[in-house]
């Protein structure tokens, strides 16, 4: 019986560790900075990417993965005997399911499954991880979809940026266009909601930003349970520190089985700039 793989791409950026522990590929998206051309995650870090972000004139802006990219890596997975379930940044966020859509028809593959998470950062990350635990565990493809299609569902996150720029440069802004032209102390709080970014409240401080995305993720949580949360940031290290002691201080031990502080990768940060701070969770499995 053929055995199911995950793969993903790089702006789920899952930690390496358990990426290692269930061996998920990862397809990178591209990041254009002038005449140079980077895979996010590979050969350019998140340190590196926000020091140089800093310091550059220059911005940089970003691509999908190559349908080419994908049809090497499902060909060369399916040489190894293996079935594959393909998990991605939202179609409304980036192009990266259509070409692993036109790579599966290149291949004429019916084992190759691709699926929209709807989502990005570990709230993609916790729903390949569903997936991948699932099927070490011998699930098959027909399995890891509907564990993937329940895990869409118990999936969120919630983020505050330092500015709107990134978001209205990229033209990845959404729903939070509203907040253009409002205040500029002003932090949005934003989430990925069907897909797209949209506004949800905003607030004076960082530190009233961290709160409500607390308050937030606990209505969402509510009673489901287990809980899984990432703390996701963008070299703001210490601040994510202190947001996972105050997390895992909000829920208890039986409650909260897992939690992680994640970066935002090159590709996302080049979207929302550098301090972002965001709570990502699964509940209820």
């Amino acid at each position: 019986m053929s055995k199911v793989i995950v793969v993903t791409d790089s702006t789920a950026y899952i930690p390496s560790q358990l990426m290692e522990d269930y061996k998920i590929p990862v397809t990178p998206l591209q990041l254009i900075w002038g005449n140079e051309q980077f895979q996010d995650g590979v050969d350019i870090l998140p340190v590196q990417f926000y020091e140089r972000l800093k310091n550059s004139d220059i911005m940089p802006s970003t691509s999908q993965t190559t349908p080419g990219y994908f049809k090497n890596l499902y060909q060369e997975l399916s040489n190894q005997g293996y079935e594959i379930f393909s998990i991605h940044i939202s179609s409304k966020l980036s192009g990266t399911i259509d070409s692993a859509i036109q790579a599966k028809a290149m291949l004429e593959n019916p084992k190759i499954e691709i699926f929209d998470s709807q989502t990005s950062g570990m709230a993609l990350g916790f729903q390949v991880l569903s997936v991948a635990r699932a099927a070490a565990n011998g699930a098959n493809l027909k399995e890891c979809l509907k564990i993937a299609e329940k895990a869409r569902n118990q999936t969120g996150i919630y983020f505050a940026v330092r500015t709107l720029e990134f978001l209205h440069r990229g033209g990845r802004i959404g729903g939070a266009a509203a907040f253009v032209g409002t205040v500029l102390n002003l932090k949005p709080i934003l989430e990925v909601r069907d897909g797209k970014i949209e506004a949800v409240d905003k607030v004076r401080t960082m530190n009233k930003a961290v709160d409500r995305i607390i308050e937030l993720v606990k209505e969402k949580v509510k009673s489901q349970t287990p809980v899984r949360i990432a703390v996701q940031h963008a070299n703001v290290e210490k601040e994510a520190e202190e947001l996972l002691q105050r997390i895992t201080r909000e829920f208890s031990e039986n409650e909260l089985i897992e939690v992680v502080i994640a970066d935002v990768s090159p590709v996302i940060g080049t979207h929302t700039g550098p301090g972002v701070l965001g709570l990502a969770y699964m509940a209820g499995m």
